[in-house]
């Protein structure tokens, strides 16, 4: 995998063309059917939700939506979900784990909606009520940072049994310019704030947050789709089997484990 810093890796993964959870799901999954609407305010573009086959197998697949046009990054606003896309989310995990189907999460956001009508309507509730019920789920998770993943936004669907990232993804509490704009009082320094925040997938594999870097083609997944769509499902197939192998208790425990160590450090 090619040395990049964190700032390069960034520009990469806002690169025109890159592949989003749209062109994925034709290459990933047969028979996708999405479902809508969290049964208790509405549907929110900037999430996406349904059941399909996987190499023969039920799942349900859950992502954040981005755009290749102005438009239809508008219709998802761009990427930053409401409360009612995390609730939306959460009733399909929930419907998967009545069913026993294993959970695929395609995270990419740059953060949750920020508005004064999302907060309105709870979204710190809901992000928090995520993180709290996909601990108990007692069906498979396996979630992967696609591009970017923002802080609460990203982490409503970071928790599971194995947390994947794209070679040039990054995952971190902030963004750079929202961290230099707070420590600095100065945005211009975010090129510097994104090599501090140790948030590309290297980092995040060393200090124990990520499990796996699926590598990605040279300039990029939008330099070559489809071999990043072929490794990708190489990897979810592989992560799957695994999960889907192990005593529900133990899944459980593991699962709560992992997130237990996250931030422990020894000098």
């Amino acid at each position: 995998m090619a040395e990049r810093s964190a700032w390069e890796r960034i520009q990469i993964v806002h690169g025109k063309g890159r592949p989003t959870i749209h062109d994925y799901i034709p290459q990933l999954f047969d028979d996708f059917f999405e479902l809508h609407g969290d049964r208790c305010f509405g549907d929110d573009g900037a999430i996406l939700g349904g059941v399909a086959l996987f190499h023969d197998r039920p799942v349900t697949v859950v992502g954040m939506v981005k755009g290749h046009t102005f438009e239809e990054n508008r219709r998802a606003n761009f990427a930053m979900p409401s409360p009612e896309g995390y609730r939306k989310a959460l009733r399909l995990i929930r419907q998967a784990e009545k069913f026993h189907r294993p959970v695929i999460c395609l995270v990419d956001t740059q953060g949750a909606n920020p508005s004064v009508g999302a907060e309105e309507r709870g979204q710190g509730e809901a992000i928090a009520r995520n993180i709290m019920e996909l601990f108990r789920i007692r069906t498979p998770i396996v979630s992967v940072i696609m591009g970017e993943g923002g802080s609460g936004g990203a982490l409503a669907l970071g928790v599971c049994d194995e947390l994947a990232m794209l070679e040039n993804a990054v995952y971190s509490v902030i963004s750079p310019r929202g961290f230099a704009s707070i420590l600095w009082k100065d945005a211009t320094r975010e090129q510097e704030a994104a090599e501090l925040l140790k948030m590309t997938a290297p980092d995040l594999v060393r200090f124990g947050v990520a499990d796996t870097i699926i590598p990605e083609p040279e300039g990029g997944a939008q330099a070559d789709p489809q071999a990043m769509a072929a490794a990708l499902d190489e990897y979810l197939r592989q992560a799957v089997e695994r999960i889907a192998g192990l005593p529900e208790e133990t899944m459980l425990e593991r699962r709560y484990q992992k997130f237990r160590q996250v931030g422990l450090f020894a000098e």
